[in-house]
């Protein structure tokens, strides 16, 4: 009897037992982080804001000993608020050199560009003749493909700036593109708004310039209210 009460206690201790671990809670298993595969909308670019540039254009006696030198006098153009933008030499004469600087203080650039110390600077370079000193407002600015150095640049007056816009619009980029000509910049003349400067990107030089000798053209600046003979500028942007 005694044995069998012993079995029956051994027996609820292991009953017991068996449901505690039964009823015990398992530990939780970390949930897998949940990866976002929806695809991230890229943030608008930021909106353009309009710059100024100062331009220069001169001939040099030797480009190589010019550009030694222009480097080493880089102080003195920041001292006036500029900073590098391009520097281009001409298709046919590559001796012709155009600056391209951005202005942040106009009134400091415009008493540089008739310093003595840029005068000094010039003719240590190596300039010959009278540079050409502009003052622009970019309104327009957008980049172009990297291998694309080649550039054309128009000059000419307009009758109303914002309807030439709207003809130069009405064209379409891809129509440029498709005559090798790549939308860069459109500028305004800081003294004279109505000169207006537009500069692209060359993909396809014959192009280019069967598209400048087409009549059609022509007309379509005319009727855009262009009142000058526009002037072409043929460049290769070195740096």
């Amino acid at each position: 009897m005694k044995t069998f009460s012993t079995m029956m206690i051994m027996v609820a201790i292991l009953v017991i037992s068996s449901c505690k671990n039964a009823t015990e809670k398992k530990p939780e298993v970390a949930a897998a982080p949940v990866v976002d595969t929806m695809p991230k909308t890229p943030p608008p670019p930021p909106a353009f804001e309009p710059f100024k540039i100062m331009s220069v254009t001169h001939t040099v006696k030797n480009f190589d000993a010019w550009v030694k030198s222009y480097d080493a006098s880089d102080s003195l153009r920041v001292a006036a608020g500029l900073s590098p933008f391009a520097i281009a030499r001409d298709m046919t004469t590559p001796n012709k050199i155009y600056v391209f600087n951005k202005v942040s203080d106009l009134q400091k650039a415009k008493d540089f560009g008739t310093s003595k110390a840029l005068k000094a600077a010039m003719q240590k370079a190596g300039v010959t003749g009278m540079p050409t000193v502009g003052f622009s407002n970019v309104v327009r600015f957008e980049e172009s493909p990297a291998e694309y150095k080649d550039r054309i640049r128009v000059g000419h007056k307009v009758k109303d700036f914002d309807a030439w816009l709207k003809a130069y619009d009405a064209e379409g980029k891809a129509t440029r593109a498709a005559n090798g000509l790549i939308d860069r910049a459109i500028s305004r003349d800081i003294s004279d708004s109505s000169m207006v400067y537009v500069a692209f990107a060359v993909s396809d030089m014959a192009k280019a310039k069967a598209r400048i000798a087409d009549p059609a053209l022509k007309k379509l600046m005319t009727d855009a209210g262009v009142i000058s003979a526009p002037v072409f500028s043929y460049y290769t942007v070195v740096k």
